[in-house]
């Protein structure tokens, strides 16, 4: 039986509105995180454009080519195996990177390792889009996103809502300058970034 995401469900519709103008002119995406695989079967179904390349540990593989075999996207590339602190990435030069809800999953020091491993297979021009919830100036955004913030402590202490300016300045140290900060639903936010910008 393939897995299931009810998040990815709800904001897989917000998340495509900006997708499609974002990555308007890109060729290859690299995802961080494909989890259930329902954002790639989904997304790349929608932007036929992009070569959609899946990644994440190889506990979740068995599920995202479960949605492959089901869905057969023409442009979706099986799961790598990707330890982000792993070097070299197992991953071709792209030209875009995307990744939803992982920086409050991982580590804070995976979450700079991720970073350190975009900026080696982000290509001259590079977009990098990062979805989740966020702090801004230390502080969470809303109610429901400070009770996330403590459930999350609570399950790993190592999790936690990410302040946007130490994740902004990892992006800044790859040499990556935002370009658009867009708010989603569930007080969410999509952050995007563009290498030489």
């Amino acid at each position: 039986m393939k897995p299931f995401s009810e998040a990815c469900e709800r904001n897989k519709d917000p998340l495509l509105n900006v997708l499609r103008a974002v990555l308007a002119d890109r060729r290859t995406v690299l995802e961080i995180g494909s989890g259930t695989g329902q954002h790639a079967v989904y997304f790349a179904g929608h932007l036929p454009h992009l070569t959609w390349l899946t990644s994440d540990l190889p506990a979740n593989h068995a599920g995202i080519r479960a949605w492959l075999d089901e869905e057969k996207p023409p442009n979706v590339r099986p799961p790598i195996h990707l330890d982000v602190a792993a070097r070299p990435w197992p991953v071709p030069a792209v030209d875009a990177v995307f990744s939803a809800n992982t920086a409050h999953i991982l580590a804070w020091p995976l979450v700079a390792e991720m970073f350190a491993g975009i900026g080696q297979v982000l290509g001259a021009d590079g977009i990098l889009c990062l979805y989740g919830p966020f702090n801004y100036g230390g502080r969470c955004t809303s109610d429901s996103n400070a009770s996330f913030d403590l459930w999350l402590k609570q399950r790993d202490p190592a999790s936690a809502i990410r302040d946007f300016e130490a994740v902004d300045a990892l992006a800044r140290a790859q040499g990556l300058a935002l370009v658009q900060d867009y708010a989603m639903p569930a007080n969410n936010r999509t952050l995007v970034w563009r290498r030489g910008a």
